[in-house]
């Protein structure tokens, strides 16, 4: 990393050292976006049951990619802190290390999926008119999860050294490709024949691959902060087992979250085509909102992984804090403003659907004014992560969809008046009460005295010190 950008990151004015981090991050994370967004909208002239295929296969593969992007998130966090320590000799080697395991377990993963799609569709409940459509989709994206994985961990990588703008060229490419093909594959063009659904799935399959093949040459080159060789990709059990340490709690993490919004598609999906294409409407435009704070918090997963690891414990809880109020303030205004034009941008997907209009419109003005939750969640479990807790932020994920907001959704849905909105007002109760929880947690400080690049101490302290920071969440 150039000496200047290591000055600011752990020097610097914080917030410069955010906005140099996050603008790039966020346009990235706009153009990646674009891939489900550009088959949404293509899709969405299919009609209701094509959006409904996209919208109940979508949450089962992401489950699948959590599983294993645990290790990511150990690979990405011991990245940042050997870089703020000065370690460079351990980044590439970490680098090879984690692209090797994720993409063994990603192919795994991968075949699973593909295997048992008919049998997810089947536990899900999908009707006749959706089932052909969401199997094509499922499974053409079970194919492509090992390209995902690959380009997802060379992302956080990149991230975790400091470089954010190779990623940000690449999904340009890759996203416009995409843009291009979609209209061709889904509906066909002189004597290539329409796919449908699953044509946007295959779009999305070809474009992932190239972006995961040209983030490969970039590292292979080495001109960018990690340089990777055939000999750094022989099995090293002692790092195996220490990216799995502290890759474990992060699966589990990344899962529960996957899982609750499966979870929270099978209960949208009992009331009903209407409900479960009108959730899958506002779960994209609720993926599209939060980008400018996601973007922040991968910023504040960087900038707190390498302060942490040069010693900076104050400086990184700083950025943090900074963090959650920029995160809370940006998502407020957001869900301002689309809580105003909440019809129009449900119109965007589907124009020509009026019930599904209707009704996602009602799921976003519930959500929206308490999206900057949201941005407080994020920075928070950004800084838990790039401290090496992993474990708080599993126990957040745990806390946030299974002790509130599916119990929340399913009471009021089911058992009350409200039918299909008490699924929408279990975003917003979640949002408030989880943001609360996170930040005390963070407040409290245990997290600060973990530091996992040290040579000398065992991984299994950054378990043993959440465990014993106040018995995990915070007291009132």
């Amino acid at each position: 990393m150039p000496q200047a950008k290591r000055d600011l990151f752990l020097h610097g004015s914080i917030p410069r050292a955010l906005l140099t981090l996050s603008v790039p991050i966020i346009l990235a994370n706009i153009l990646q976006a674009g891939y489900q967004l550009t088959d949404t909208y293509w899709v969405g002239r299919l009609g209701a049951d094509a959006v409904a295929a996209v919208s109940v296969s979508t949450p089962v593969t992401f489950l699948v990619v959590a599983l294993g992007s645990g290790l990511g998130m150990a690979g990405t966090t011991l990245t940042a802190q050997y870089i703020g320590a000065g370690r460079a000799d351990k980044v590439n080697q970490v680098a090879a290390q984690t692209l090797l395991l994720v993409v063994v377990i990603s192919a795994f993963l991968g075949a699973l999926g593909f295997i048992f799609a008919p049998q997810f569709l089947a536990l899900i409940g999908v009707s006749a008119e959706v089932y052909t459509g969401a199997l094509a989709y499922m499974r053409t994206s079970f194919v492509g999860v090992a390209f995902v994985f690959a380009f997802f961990m060379m992302q956080s990588l990149m991230r975790g050294v400091g470089q954010t703008r190779i990623p940000l060229i690449i999904i340009a490419v890759t996203v416009v490709l995409n843009m291009g093909l979609d209209p061709l594959l889904i509906f066909g063009v002189g004597p290539l024949p329409g796919l449908g659904v699953m044509g946007a799935a295959l779009a999305t399959l070809m474009t992932q691959g190239l972006a995961a093949a040209l983030g490969l040459w970039v590292f292979w080159r080495g001109q960018h902060g990690i340089h990777l060789h055939r000999a750094l990709f022989k099995p090293d059990f002692s790092y195996i087992k220490k990216a799995c340490a502290l890759g474990l709690p992060g699966s589990i993490e990344l899962s529960t979250r996957s899982l609750g919004v499966m979870i929270m598609s099978f209960l949208a999906a009992s009331f009903g085509t209407l409900a479960i294409a009108s959730y899958g409407i506002g779960a994209n435009i609720l993926q599209v909102i939060t980008i400018p704070a996601l973007g922040l918090s991968m910023s504040v997963s960087t900038l707190v992984g390498q302060n942490m690891g040069a010693g900076f414990t104050q400086r990184a809880e700083h950025i943090a804090r900074l963090g959650a109020i920029y995160g809370f303030v940006a998502l407020t205004l957001i869900g301002a403003l689309t809580f105003w034009q909440a019809s129009a941008l449900v119109a965007f997907f589907v124009p020509d659907d009026a019930a599904v209009i209707a009704e996602g419109a009602t799921f976003i003005r519930i959500m929206a004014l308490a999206w900057g939750g949201i941005g407080v969640q994020l920075c928070v479990v950004a800084a838990f992560r790039a401290s090496g807790n992993m474990l708080n932020a599993m126990v957040l994920a745990l806390v946030s969809q299974w002790l509130v907001q599916f119990p929340i959704a399913y009471v009021l849905s089911k058992h009350t008046d409200l039918g299909i909105a008490g699924v929408w007002w279990s975003f917003p109760v979640t949002n408030v009460l989880v943001a609360l929880v996170a930040f005390a947690w963070f407040s409290h400080g245990g997290w600060k005295r973990t530091r996992i690049t040290d040579e000398d101490v065992q991984v299994q302290t950054v378990v043993d010190n959440a465990l014993k920071d106040e018995g995990g969440l915070p007291r009132y």
